[in-house]
């Protein structure tokens, strides 16, 4: 059993993960200064790549259901990504005991865990207006916890992530801690798609590289993972396509490798799942496992790093005592 640390000056912070995925929320906490102490994940698959990439890491493969959290009691830090189709703008108002929405799971757990920091995620439609009643039941219960609590709609665009993802993020923090806590400040500048996959697109010699340069220099759409049960990779509906389009960009699917130099100068290519990553703001060191479709969903339901990192960032010092400073400063 994990004990609360006496001092949090210096050695790095402790977090437990939950619905980790494939990896962005963690790896961007990681490079916050945190240490992972225990990452749950129900699809096997995610677990492989967690395992692949961080072999020191305490990765279960579970249902967050079975997860006791009084093993990890006195944690700094509790976070993770719950699922969100019930959260979805297009999703069903939650009924009473709907089996899709884990944050009661979530909420049980900071009961268990007790703690410094919790830092949950989700989709912009949690922030909508038909969950009003159910955010507010939420903070309140955090509130007799002993937690002040708040929440945030960022993009990742304002952290430089090439593409808008707006995500709904709330964070919890004990009381004597949560005075220093400020939400992290944009980025200076986001580089574009074409600065962010440029190298990889031109790197069989493709001969529309130049064109597609300058075609490709914006931000893109959000990058949409999709479900295990509907179909083949591709970057969203038809709107998220058109979108992708005007970025010279094949949205109908992923390709295997990037376009040779025997691809029609002006045709539009396929990003393939390296590309993908980077977008949203993973290493290319940080490798997915699995064949194209499951990595490219692994990527596409990530949270990105550099913004999980801007949020750990703030919440690592504020539980320390210190003022948050961005990235750019540091």
């Amino acid at each position: 059993m994990l004990t609360r640390r006496k001092s949090r000056s210096s050695s790095p912070l402790s977090v437990f993960e939950i619905c980790a995925g494939g990896g962005g929320q963690a790896l961007g906490l990681e490079q916050a200064g945190f240490s992972m102490e225990g990452a749950v994940e129900i699809e096997e698959i995610a677990c492989e790549t967690l395992r692949s990439n961080r072999p020191g890491w305490k990765v279960l493969n579970t249902d967050i259901r079975e997860v006791d959290g009084t093993a990890w009691r006195g944690i700094d830090l509790l976070a993770g990504g719950v699922p969100c189709p019930p959260f979805s703008i297009a999703g069903k108002q939650l009924g009473p005991e709907d089996e899709r929405d884990l944050f009661p799971e979530a909420l049980r757990l900071v009961m268990e865990m007790d703690p410094a920091a919790v830092m949950l995620e989700n989709v912009r439609g949690f922030a909508s207006e038909k969950f009003d009643d159910y955010r507010k039941r939420i903070i309140q219960k955090l509130n007799r916890w002993g937690y002040w609590a708040d929440w945030r709609v960022l993009n990742a665009s304002d952290y430089g992530v090439p593409q808008l993802r707006p995500r709904f993020i709330l964070v919890a923090i004990k009381q004597k801690h949560s005075p220093l806590f400020e939400w992290p400040e944009a980025s200076v500048r986001t580089p574009t798609v074409s600065e962010t996959i440029g190298s990889l697109m031109l790197s069989r010699g493709w001969k529309g590289g130049s064109w597609w340069l300058k075609k490709a220099n914006g931000i893109a759409p959000t990058v949409v993972g999709g479900s295990r049960k509907h179909g083949g990779p591709d970057l969203g509906p038809t709107r998220a396509r058109r979108q992708w389009a005007e970025l010279g960009v094949d949205g109908l699917g992923i390709g295997d490798e990037p376009p040779g130099a025997g691809f029609p100068a002006r045709q539009l290519p396929k990003l393939t799942v390296p590309m993908v990553a980077r977008i949203q703001g993973f290493p290319d060191e940080w490798k997915f496992a699995g064949r194209k479709t499951a990595a490219y969903r692994q990527v596409g339901n990530a949270f990105p790093p550099p913004v999980a990192r801007a949020v750990g960032q703030s919440i690592v010092n504020s539980l320390r005592g210190e003022k948050w400073r961005s990235a750019a400063a540091g």
